[in-house]
């Protein structure tokens, strides 16, 4: 079970890095800021410092996954899961609140909160098998 919660955070490490990504990096892109409903390149413009901002969380919540991850399976297991179990639960957490802002953003919160909370379920049976 850890293995395959293991696999499933990881890849919601990859999706949240990928939110840094285009947050803080490559908001600038017409695509990028189209993609979070911007219909403008002026709306981008003053979205971006807010923008810029929220990607550097999701880059701290992959980072913190990765190091529980890496902690998890060498000689700090507890530490590990700790880690792992606040960061996947912020990731869900997060999502939850996505869902609040409206209904479009369903699949936005799905691919932002399936992954790790599915994870930390296997994780949650894995320590407790």
């Amino acid at each position: 079970m850890a293995i395959i919660g293991s696999v499933l955070l990881a890849a919601a490490a990859l999706v949240h890095l990928a939110f840094f990504a285009m947050e803080s990096m490559l908001w600038s892109a017409p695509g990028v800021w189209r993609r979070f409903g911007l219909r403008s390149q002026r709306d981008a413009d003053v979205v971006r410092p807010m923008a810029y901002n929220q990607g550097f969380y999701n880059l701290f919540l992959a980072g913190g996954a990765v190091v529980g991850l890496a902690l998890y399976w060498t000689t700090l297991r507890q530490v590990g899961f700790g880690l792992i179990f606040f960061c996947g639960t912020c990731m869900v957490l997060a999502s939850f609140v996505l869902v609040t802002t409206g209904r479009r953003y369903w699949r936005a919160a799905l691919l932002q909160g399936a992954l790790p909370l599915v994870a930390l379920i296997l994780f949650v049976i894995a320590e407790n098998a």
